[in-house]
């Protein structure tokens, strides 16, 4: 479980294909704390490091990850997605006693979005996404959602959009100094938003 609260910026130095594929990510994490077996949300996306080292003295990590997973999140994207130099938002599982300063995010993405518009506004920037109508249900303004891992709120809901507001710090501390226009991004709702709808759809199942 992760709280969507930024902690590295993380760099590709290879993603290949071996059996799924894998991605070796250079990051600044010390070698020694990372444990086999773990898991680090990368981009959003829950993560099992099976490999870990030093490079020159940087430190690295690499992961495997599925083909159903590369074709459902913006990793295997053929512009934006995962290459040598991808810069990668990345977040350590969350441990008993640490803070909750976003709010709770599995890493189990739901779907993908499209970066439509980025305009500036007074040292912050706002970024409209279109989404699917899958993903814009469960979207609800001054809500939570979960993109590339990143815990925002949510400004403005339109009919297959929405708007979130990113604050100096946030893009200083993540890789959303660097997005681009047309750009897919990696979406998790927020779960508390899918038990009520699991609940809602229960109940009305009970009624019929």
């Amino acid at each position: 479980m992760f709280t969507g609260i930024i902690s590295d910026i993380g760099l590709v130095s290879n993603f290949i294909k071996v059996k799924d594929f894998q991605a070796k990510i250079f990051c600044g994490y010390k070698c020694e704390d990372i444990d086999l077996g773990c898991s680090i949300s990368c981009d959003g996306v829950c993560l099992t490091v099976i490999e870990r080292g030093i490079e020159k003295n940087n430190n690295w990590f690499k992961v495997e990850v599925s083909e159903e997973t590369v074709s459902k999140t913006n990793i295997g994207d053929s512009k934006f997605g995962w290459a040598k130099g991808k810069e990668i938002n990345l977040e350590r599982a969350l441990k008993i006693g640490d803070e909750l300063g976003g709010h709770i995010v599995t890493g189990h993405i739901d779907g993908t979005g499209i970066i439509k518009k980025i305009e500036n506004i007074e040292g912050s920037t706002d970024v409209t996404f279109e989404v699917s109508e899958e993903i814009i249900k469960f979207i609800a303004q001054k809500g939570s959602v979960t993109i590339n891992g990143t815990s925002l709120t949510i400004n403005q809901v339109n009919k297959k959009s929405f708007n979130v507001n990113f604050i100096p710090h946030t893009k200083k501390n993540t890789n959303w100094n660097t997005i681009n226009l047309e750009e897919k991004v990696n979406i998790e709702i927020d779960i508390l938003a899918r038990y009520v709808d699991k609940i809602l759809k229960t109940e009305k199942k009970n009624y019929e």
